[in-house]
């Protein structure tokens, strides 16, 4: 089987962990340039008023293309704190968000400096919960065209075609309110269903 290309992700939708789970070996785009309004600084929550998207903010490039390892995270706005809060008041009434409390709080006490670093220290951290091990590989140039070419279909608002991922109905807190609300970040998976989200993972795969 052909390797899998995926971009950078800050806490990536299920989509993208369907493919962590489906590929032996899952290779992260590192040199690609940085491109906004994508999943690489943002995701998607379910909160009490609805699907609620968090952005990292990022300090502006000097130049108009940088690659994403690049990439430094900026202090404006206080959103570490207001991220944090945020999932909290989304997930503190979800069965396992009081089990995995601790191991993500620290996400949003201590400075990163690139974006990249910490979103794969976040993708550690969820795939050591989920019991996930992907076998991952940092690309070191872009390539252009690849087989199982996930970097720019896997983004918000405009997905391209992926009939291998089928998102499967879990257990949500505000599901009474909105209906399921599928491919949202990965925490939504992790805080609702906690450990047997890697069952969802799996049956959200086609499997041919």
């Amino acid at each position: 089987m052909q390797p899998v290309y995926i971009s950078s992700a800050y806490l990536g939708p299920v989509q993208q962990y369907c493919k962590l789970f489906q590929f032996e070996e899952v290779r992260i785009e590192t040199a690609e340039n940085y491109l906004k309004q994508t999943y690489r600084n943002r995701c998607t929550i379910a909160a009490a008023n609805g699907p609620l998207s968090l952005s990292v903010p990022i300090i502006k490039p000097d130049t108009l293309k940088c690659p994403t390892k690049d990439i430094r995270i900026s202090d404006h706005g206080n959103w570490r704190h207001l991220h944090w809060n945020a999932l909290i008041s989304a997930y503190n009434m979800s069965p396992f968000f009081e089990y995995y409390e601790e191991e993500f709080a620290p996400f949003y006490e201590k400075k990163f400096d690139f974006l990249f670093d910490f979103n794969e220290e976040l993708r550690r951290l969820v795939c050591r919960l989920l019991d996930l091990q992907p076998n991952i590989v940092y690309t070191e140039t872009y390539m252009p065209e690849v087989a199982n070419d996930f970097r720019e279909i896997i983004r918000p608002k405009h997905e391209g075609e992926d009939p291998d991922f089928i998102p499967q109905p879990y257990y949500q807190v505000f599901r009474d309110k909105f209906g399921f609300l599928p491919n949202l970040s990965i925490v939504d998976l992790l805080f609702n269903m906690g450990p047997e989200g890697i069952l969802i993972l799996r049956d959200s795969v086609r499997h041919s």
